[in-house]
């Protein structure tokens, strides 16, 4: 039966200014949330037991529509440009004065969470929802924390989203009818006119970046699993790299899927579950994934069979971008708490359109730091608004540029440090395109690249022998077990050496002139980057 919730938190909306509701629902579990979505009508039920919900017109990020506040206490830190866009807090003040307006009286849905695995470097947030599947979306994503934790929550952060506020761009001083305002010196994140839950994940993450470093504590886009005997991998990418796919991986157990600290102590997962790509999703390739979706985790833009409810994961009608969220213990083998040591290995993925670079390679410390400055992929159709059905290439400095706050020389610096002193080893591995670039070659096997990540991680690679990439430079291996030898070099997959070449020169271009954008990197580390 629908019943209001009595919040058990001594820290109430009221001090945010927030009165006259409607209903407002506390901490949730998952089947009333399920209960609540389907009500509402905010999304069915698969035959697998998940929630689908649509996201309207919105089926991935609005970057464009993300601005930070500028103010006092943190102005000086913060990396100002196209990434965090400023805007005046006067800007802000209105904008939540119409928003807190648009909440009056209406239903909304808390939780109260933790962002952070590690209780030494955890934030409290509080994620207030219009939706009650954006409030199982939180739920699942973010840490749980226990139920007697309740009582005292105080929140660190809160993020209020708000779909059906639509801004006035012209009057509200943003872009779009939509927006995603940061502002630091309140602990607050309001977002407005899009139903995209990714929205909410990616703006706690944006905090974690701004205050992780701050405290000594790297914060990375990347996923990490552990192995048998306690060795950690991280994997960077951006999104549709493989992040989750390849850090679900049976033989070793899940740290977490996208994004996490490294601190004195080790990594912790910044989440509590994870957000999976769906697109052309099968138990064979990604059984764990697969098998991951069931009651409790939401679906996003996935199309269903109209008399089975069975999901058509093939079905891009909607978006590229379809989506999975899950809470972490849905994978057989996560680590909870989600937390390991020093990293051993750490793997760069992109996804080369172009089809040119090597499908794996070990990169000098040097060239460690280039590739990471550089963060070279292809943004895959559908993970952002205004991405078409090609895939672009673009170089995204940190694997993760969205999501920065400070500067990224700060986070490089910071991970050339922990590599040299936990003698960390760092490979390129391109999940892209092989024999040609996108439109021509085809997508690396999978199969394929997880065997060459599992003789990374196994040390199966450290003496078969290395030969320079004439233009890269990078280091590719002479043989991988369970991987064709003329894979390996990806001018032999290229009907034409010729056209290879030229296109090969033609991304060496592209690294070196996105370069210039860091004058301060050493002459040591500016040289380990491709030949013209």
């Amino acid at each position: 039966m629908h019943r209001c919730i009595v919040h058990p938190s001594r820290h109430g909306l009221a001090t945010l200014g927030l009165s006259h509701f409607g209903c407002v629902h506390w901490n949730l579990p998952a089947p009333m949330l399920v209960e609540e979505s389907l009500r509402r009508n905010e999304g069915m039920l698969s035959n697998q037991g998940a929630l689908v919900a649509r996201t309207g017109k919105r089926t991935g990020r609005s970057p464009k529509d993300k601005f930070c506040v500028r103010e006092p206490g943190s102005e000086a830190h913060v990396w100002w440009g196209d990434v965090n866009v400023p805007v005046e807090a006067s800007v802000f003040d209105a904008l939540q004065a119409k928003l807190w307006t648009h909440l009056s009286n209406r239903d909304l849905f808390v939780q109260d969470l933790y962002a952070g695995a590690d209780a030494n470097h955890r934030l409290k947030v509080r994620i207030i929802t219009e939706y009650a599947w954006h409030s199982l979306f939180a739920r699942q994503l973010f840490v749980r924390p226990p139920a007697d934790a309740l009582d005292d929550h105080k929140p660190d952060f809160t993020v209020i989203s708000a779909p059906n506020f639509l801004a006035n761009a012209a009057a509200d001083g943003v872009k779009s009818d939509a927006f995603i305002l940061l502002n630091l010196a309140k602990n607050l994140v309001i977002i407005g006119g899009t139903q995209y839950a990714g929205e909410i994940k990616k703006s706690i993450f944006t905090v974690m970046n701004y205050m992780l470093p701050r405290k000594g504590v790297l914060s990375m886009h990347c996923s990490a699993n552990r192995g048998p005997d306690g060795d950690v991998a991280l994997f960077f990418g951006l999104s549709g790299t493989g992040k989750t796919t390849l850090s679900a991986d049976p033989q070793r157990g899940l740290i977490g899927d996208d994004e996490h600290g490294w601190s004195d102590e080790g990594v912790f997962n910044i989440e509590g579950g994870c957000y999976a790509k769906c697109i052309n999703l099968s138990e064979k390739d990604e059984p764990q994934i697969y098998r991951a979706i069931r009651f409790g985790s939401v679906l996003e833009n996935v199309t269903l069979d109209p008399e089975t409810r069975a999901c058509n994961f093939a079905d891009n009608s909607l978006t590229e971008n379809t989506r999975v969220a899950y809470p972490l213990h849905y994978i057989d083998n996560a680590i909870e708490p989600s937390v390991g040591g020093h990293p051993r290995n750490i793997v760069f993925l992109t996804c080369d359109a172009f089809g040119v670079l090597p499908p794996i390679s070990r990169l000098t410390p040097e060239q460690a730091m280039f590739h990471f400055l550089s963060g070279y992929t292809a943004k895959v159709a559908g993970t952002e608004a205004g991405v078409g059905n090609e895939p672009q290439a673009t170089f995204s400095t940190c694997f993760g540029a969205p999501f920065l706050v400070l500067n990224p020389s700060v986070y490089a610096e910071m991970l050339g440090k922990k590599i040299a002193r936990h003698d960390a080893r760092v490979w390129l591995l391109n999940t892209g395109w092989s024999g040609g670039p996108f439109g021509v070659g085809s997508r690396m096997k999978i199969s394929y690249t997880r065997a060459m990540v599992h003789a990374a991680l196994g040390g199966k690679l450290d003496d078969v022998g290395y030969e320079p990439h004439p233009v890269f430079k990078v280091g590719v291996p002479k043989s991988c077990p369970n991987v064709p030898n003329e894979v390996l070099n990806p001018r032999t997959t290229w009907k034409s050496p010729a056209d290879y070449d030229a296109k090969a020169a033609d991304l060496a271009r592209r690294f070196n002139e996105n370069f210039k954008k860091f004058p301060e990197a050493s002459a040591a580390i500016r040289s380990a980057g491709p030949v013209v």
